[in-house]
């Protein structure tokens, strides 16, 4: 990722610092500048040559109620309506006081961040939202504006510094020592090292159901910092929730950005080699990924048409119908029929399909798999009736792993019998708890900045004999 030049960038390792981040993610970038603004010397440490791990492979969506840009388009949320709706997808395997904290502290991040110069384009309905609160921004224009601000405030970061071991004394964390053997010692460390969904090894280990996933993430989401947590005795939270993404290209291509598509909250459904619908498209994409898995051959297919076509949006990646026509990646027809000989399924399944979906929304019927709305409990459903007719070839990925380290409501990082490991804190992928048993579009870039946010700001409360 090309990121702009005037980045705080160190070269030289300093012996000590006040809090030490892992990880230059959103949560990693919120951490640093807001240990910065406490007051701190702050060192941000990335594995990779790179700033932005999954964030900027992400479609950049943040879950806040109560914005500017939602009042302005007119859209009713609230605080409560959020707190419900991260519980119902959650199937109440959340930590309560983790979502509690969220939506407490959700609003004055979103301010925070428009006030470091962060901007949101237009707010959309998604996965898991009772109203429209998916806020697009430039991921990499945002993680910018924080490393900048935080290097104003004598913050630094250093790439290609790999940590190794978290150092520790008997009673607290008192460093990190790098892959090389050099070490740096620090008042308080904060882990935002991201997920694992880039190794195999750990995926075997806590999601064996997602061996046949395609597998996306920040090249650094090797699982480190969830590594060298647990070697400290730190409890982990959520992996048997470990989910896919729907809506990835099923193969490898240049024009897909790690996002996928969803045309399937627009007003596309899902089809498998049958030919046949196998699940309610307005349901989380991580159900809908759960359910494509379990299909005949892995491989399914969004089909709509020129109705739905007509609502892209190449601001936000997983709208983005008509960029994926421009590369190739949609199959194209004047008629369903055409469409199912294109895709190769067979005969007369995929016109049998459309013509039973659109009778039903004509008559009033009940959706043979329940589908009322669009996405969640937003959206009308319509006919696919207008040509040309797509069909998006979908897979499910894994982007991000929502499951790890056991923190309180600090974001202190726990051990397994519920108590602090001293002087440690985690934000964003790495951590457990606030997700619970499903996922709501938004809330790993909006808790990445919430809670990354916390964590710095509380590291840095952290008593010093040094003056900064």
């Amino acid at each position: 990722m090309s990121f702009a030049a005037g980045l705080p960038v160190e070269t030289d390792l300093p012996e000590r610092v006040g809090v030490l981040v892992l990880g230059a993610g959103l949560a990693g970038c919120a951490a640093l500048l807001a240990a910065a603004e406490a007051g701190r010397y702050a060192l941000l440490l990335e594995k990779t040559g790179e700033i932005g791990g999954s964030t900027v492979k992400s479609a950049g969506l943040s879950a806040f109620a109560g914005t500017d840009e939602q009042a302005e388009q007119g859209i009713a949320d609230s605080v409560d309506l959020l707190r419900k709706d991260l519980l119902d997808v959650g199937q109440g395997r959340n930590d309560p006081a983790l979502v509690d904290l969220y939506c407490e502290h959700q609003l004055a991040t979103y301010r925070w961040l428009k006030d470091h110069g962060v901007r949101y384009g237009e707010i959309h309905a998604a996965s898991g939202q009772s109203a429209p609160r998916s806020h697009p921004a430039d991921t990499t224009r945002m993680l910018e504006l924080l490393l900048k601000a935080a290097g104003e405030r004598g913050a630094r970061v250093m790439l290609d510094a790999p940590a190794h071991r978290l150092l520790h004394d008997g009673a607290r964390v008192t460093g990190v020592r790098l892959a090389d053997g050099r070490e740096v010692l620090a008042d308080a460390v904060v882990l935002a090292t991201g997920g694992f969904s880039m190794n195999p090894d750990l995926l075997a280990t806590f999601a064996p159901q997602m061996e046949h996933a395609l597998r996306q993430g920040g090249a650094g989401n090797q699982g480190d910092g969830l590594t060298m947590a647990m070697a400290l005795g730190a409890g982990i939270r959520d992996t048997p929730y470990i989910k896919g993404t729907y809506g990835h290209f099923h193969v490898e291509h240049p024009g897909e950005d790690g996002t996928g598509i969803l045309a399937v909250y627009k007003g596309a459904i899902a089809v498998n080699r049958e030919g046949r619908r196998f699940v309610d498209e307005s349901r989380n994409y991580k159900e809908i990924g759960d359910a494509a898995l379990a299909q005949p051959g892995v491989t399914t297919w969004q089909v709509f048409d020129a109705r739905t076509m007509a609502l892209a949006n190449d601001e936000v990646p997983i709208y983005e119908f008509a960029g994926r026509e421009r590369a190739g990646m949609l199959l194209k027809a004047g008629t369903i029929a055409g469409l199912e000989a294109e895709i190769g399924l067979p005969e007369g399944s995929l016109r049998r399909t459309v013509a039973d979906y659109n009778a039903a929304i004509a008559s009033g019927r009940d959706d043979a798999f329940g589908r009322v709305h669009l996405s969640g409990g937003v959206g009308e459903r319509t006919p696919i009736d207008q040509p040309p007719f797509y069909a998006h070839p979908s897979g499910t990925v894994v982007l991000a792993t929502y499951c790890g380290l056991t923190v309180d409501t600090r974001m202190r990082v726990l051990d397994w019998w519920g108590e602090p490991i001293g002087r440690l804190y985690a934000a964003g992928e790495i951590t457990g708890g606030f997700h619970g048993a499903g996922y709501m579009t938004g809330t790993s870039i909006g808790k990445s900045g919430v809670f990354g946010r916390i964590a710095g700001r509380n590291a840095a409360g952290e008593e010093s004999e040094l003056q900064w």
